[in-house]
């Protein structure tokens, strides 16, 4: 391919290239083949330039960048936006995937993977064939791929959707983190549809402020609009930011449908009850069609999550009965609100839940379910946002009769010190147990828990791993569980 063949990458020049043949693009030199482009990307921690030798060394032809590379005066060339560039040639060279597949992007803080699962299985009840890019896994053709990132990047998402392209899908339902858009890994892709599910404090250390966080997620109803005029664009009314992104998406050429408990929802839930197993409600539609529905997934968070999942559902033309009965035969999700089989008399859980309002929305459910105490076994994640620590060891104080407080993913921070950011949330008088190794912690937990008691493990869910300063050692929090209970229930309970 030349850079003529691609007329969209026109703007990006500052002046005009030099003929040349390439046969693919790549950001990480690593995965450089010869024949390809490879983009120097500047990011927060580190400089893609430092990479163009090692680049050029695999055999890569040119180095794009937003200014002359060092290392490689001769092979750079200078282009305005090399995150914009990037975007548009992972495109073209993957023959444009997104205009074959009708796409829909979620974002927001929280229920974006819920979400996103359950459009999957709406999607495919109503007779369409989705893919599926998920913050826990990729899905197409029968195949599985375990996701190491929300939003892969332009290269990898680009390559995956003409996958599922060739796999035979018609549609693609992908979760788009607020990184994702500001980084522009998702540009020029053509989006049929787009939803926000919330807003809440997190990733600061990367945006700064709400605001800018806010205004990250906007950029994919702008580029909806941009892209698609009189695409439907679903905003959930009750959650945080839910009505400003409402009011954001009515100044922009889109169908806007909002939904929520809210009666001036126009997808809603009424005469909601929550039980031990699931929740009731009945489901409005935008038509007045009406649905009373009881579902496996529990919580009037993951209600908000259905009525999302929903709506998109009905945009894309399945029809209501179909969306109501997929919705009664969908189960918990891997890690959101798991519970996991034990012998032990209290009920665990294990949840994805590393935000105080994720937090608070899961403790909140557990709380109507439970008869005795409520247990959570909880941290936060190393060199991530620190100011969200203390609003979530405020969050599980609120809410939870017994904290034990122990190690997330502690990548290169000092356990004891991120655990200190929380304790600084925990009002004094909470009972409250600091255990930094989180086999012990869920050990400590599982002991103390008695008939009618509930246990929360939340802030990995699905993961099976976690991080460590050095290395990164296998640990899923459910296998542990049902590890910890079989020693625990041999061992005996501790009195309480």
């Amino acid at each position: 391919m030349k850079f003529s063949d691609i007329p969209e990458l026109g703007p990006f020049f500052k002046e005009k290239p030099a003929p040349l043949v390439f046969s693919g693009v790549q950001c990480d030199s690593r995965r450089v083949r010869p024949g390809d482009l490879f983009v120097a990307l500047t990011g927060s921690r580190d400089d893609g330039a430092r990479y163009a030798a090692a680049a050029l060394a695999k055999g890569a032809v040119a180095v794009l960048a937003q200014t002359p590379v060092r290392d490689a005066p001769k092979q750079s060339i200078v282009v305005h936006d090399a995150r914009g560039a990037l975007a548009c040639l992972a495109a073209a060279l993957n023959g444009w995937p997104a205009r074959a597949l009708r796409v829909t992007g979620i974002t927001g803080t929280n229920g974006k993977t819920t979400t996103a699962w359950l459009l999957r299985e709406l999607l495919r009840a109503g007779g369409h064939t989705p893919g599926l890019l998920s913050t826990v896994q990729v899905e197409y053709g029968g195949r599985t791929i375990p996701a190491t990132r929300t939003t892969p990047d332009a290269c990898e998402l680009q390559r995956l959707l003409a996958a599922m392209h060739g796999a035979g899908c018609d549609t693609a339902v992908m979760e788009v983190s607020s990184h994702a858009l500001d980084q522009q890994r998702a540009a020029f892709l053509r989006f049929e549809a787009a939803a926000f599910t919330n807003l809440s404090q997190d990733h600061l250390d990367y945006h700064g402020t709400m605001e800018a966080y806010f205004q990250a997620k906007q950029r994919l109803f702008t580029q909806l609009a941009d892209s698609h005029p009189g695409a439907s664009a679903l905003c959930c009314l009750d959650a945080g930011y839910g009505a400003r992104m409402a009011e954001f998406v009515a100044t922009l050429p889109l169908r806007r449908v909002t939904c929520g408990f809210a009666p001036s929802a126009d997808l809603r839930a009424e005469e909601v009850s929550v039980t031990p197993d699931g929740s009731r409600f009945t489901l409005v539609a935008p038509d007045g069609g009406r649905r009373a529905l009881c579902v496996h997934l529990a919580g009037r968070y993951n209600i908000v999550n259905m009525l999302c999942a929903a709506g998109l559902a009905l945009e894309a033309g399945v029809l209501l009965d179909t969306v109501a009965a997929t919705l009664e035969q969908a189960r918990p999700q891997w890690g959101r609100l798991e519970r996991v089989p034990t012998a032990l008399p209290a009920a665990v859980f294990v949840d994805y839940a590393h935000t105080d309002d994720a937090l608070r929305n899961v403790l909140t459910t557990l709380r109507e379910i439970t008869r005795g105490r409520l247990l959570v076994v909880f941290g936060c994640g190393g060199n991530r946002d620190r100011t969200k620590r203390p609003l979530m060891g405020r969050a599980c104080a609120e809410w939870a009769d017994r904290l034990v407080v122990t190690s997330d993913n502690p990548r290169g921070e000092e356990p004891m010190a991120i655990i200190g950011e929380i304790l600084a949330g925990v009002p004094a008088g909470a009972e409250v147990t600091v255990e930094c190794d989180r086999r012990a912690a869920i050990r400590l937990a599982l002991a103390e828990a008695g008939p009618d008691d509930v246990v929360l493990v939340a802030g990995k869910g699905h993961e099976p791993f976690q991080e460590l300063a050095d290395r990164t050692v296998p640990f899923d929090d459910r296998q542990v569980v049902a590890e910890e209970a079989r020693t625990v229930g041999g061992a005996g309970r501790q009195d309480r």
